[in-house]
């Protein structure tokens, strides 16, 4: 079986962002089937180098072909241009769906628009379509208020509609996802969750320990990694971050590595506070967030206070702060919070709670023994998300769309 795979934000494990799609492919491989993955440039490491021609690059990058497509993205841009990269990838996308030679189309969000080319090759080339859901959309940015137009958020409704009953079959990566698909008319025997999961081949890598400028060896260190944005609401590390230099504890370090649209912004309220226990750090790649986590007390689990996100995210660092066997403090009620405290392996704090924030913080290091245990159990229910079982599930996943859609 040859696939042809739609992610626009792909990154190899040596890049800085989340991965999946790349492990993903690469079990595709192992279990004898071929990977054509068609993506966007700027957002991370693809693999390729050398110059575009015609505006895109393709190349193998290991046993992947991969198509980049010269579509500069960044978080920075403003929401106009970076819809008009996602329809733009989205017209090229459609281009090679109906061009290439494939058995099935996988197509995985975000953006939305990466439903397109499936959608396509669905009704005009007849190809078994599969397709991964990792945020709901419109239903996310109109809770956060990002899209507000009425015209905007019906057209997106639509595409929605019209992605999900193209599609043969579906994929969620968290409970609320399912259910949000089931909700648009999907029945739930052509929807299965497969959430991201924890890499314990690629974290068991030997890194030596490191901490940031900033962070001495005795003080405690607790880490959030990802981006800088809206959804993301690192005002409350900040607030925390205060309420901690009002009890005078320096020796709390609050590190955030990442970037995004809101950390400038971040940043000059972290001075105008004269904040000395929050750090800044540049997004890094995976092999060196390695030794970082192996060096932290504590992974923050940190997201804005909207509903829609309790049962409706899956985020990378969270997975990636188990399988290292880091305790996880958690700011928002949901499934992962429901998680973290049935195994005891962190601390759940209510959203908007500097005090209760500073308080978890405080009680993680004044008693670094059971916060040890609490890593110990963060390390064994690493093992219910095993990255190399839900790869195994994700393609058999594709593998009988495949074969129902042969013996149709």
């Amino acid at each position: 079986m040859k696939v042809l795979y739609f992610h626009q934000y792909f990154v190899t494990p040596w890049g800085s962002g989340g991965n999946r799609s790349y492990w993903m492919a690469e079990a595709l491989i192992q279990k004898g089937h071929q990977v054509t993955m068609v993506c966007g440039s700027g957002h991370g490491e693809t693999g390729l180098e050398g110059p575009f021609l015609g505006g895109k690059r393709r190349g193998l990058v290991g046993r992947i072909e991969v198509v980049e497509l010269e579509l500069p993205y960044s978080n920075h841009l403003s929401l106009l241009k970076r819809s008009r990269i996602f329809l733009s990838f989205s017209f090229q996308a459609i281009l090679l769906a109906l061009r290439e030679e494939y058995d099935l189309v996988f197509a995985t969000t975000t953006p939305l628009t990466a439903g397109i080319p499936g959608i396509f090759a669905r009704w005009f080339r007849k190809k078994p379509f599969v397709f991964e859901v990792r945020d709901l959309w419109p239903e996310l940015p109109k809770a956060m208020g990002v899209v507000t137009n009425p015209m905007a958020l019906g057209l997106l409704s639509l595409l929605e509609w019209a992605s999900y009953h193209s599609a043969h079959r579906l994929i969620g990566l968290s409970p609320g996802i399912v259910k949000g698909i089931h909700r648009r008319g999907v029945d739930f025997g052509k929807i299965v969750m497969i959430p991201n999961g924890c890499d314990h081949q690629f974290f068991s890598r030997s890194k030596k320990p490191w901490r940031p400028a900033g962070v001495a060896e005795t003080d405690f260190m607790a880490v959030f990694t990802g981006a800088h944005g809206i959804a993301n609401g690192l005002q409350a590390v900040i607030d925390a971050a205060v309420e901690l230099q009002n009890r005078q504890r320096q020796d709390i370090k609050l590190v955030l590595v990442g970037d995004g649209k809101l950390k400038p912004l971040l940043q000059e309220k972290t001075k105008q506070a004269g904040l000395e226990n929050l750090i800044f750090h540049d997004p890094i790649p995976k092999p060196e967030l390695i030794g970082l986590l192996e060096s932290a007390d504590l992974g923050m689990q940190i997201l804005a206070n909207v509903p829609a996100f309790y049962y409706g995210t899956s985020p990378n660092k969270f997975f990636d702060y188990l399988v290292i066997g880091l305790p996880v403090l958690n700011n928002y009620p949901g499934w992962l919070a429901d998680l973290i405290s049935e195994s005891n392996c962190g601390f759940v704090v209510p959203p908007n709670s500097p005090n209760a924030f500073a308080d978890a913080l405080e009680e993680a290091a004044g008693n670094l023994d059971e916060l040890q245990n609490k890593g110990q159990r963060a390390r064994v229910l690493s093992q219910r998300f095993s990255r190399e079982e839900l790869a195994l599930q994700w393609v058999g996943w594709l593998e009988n769309t495949f074969s129902e859609h042969q013996s149709a």
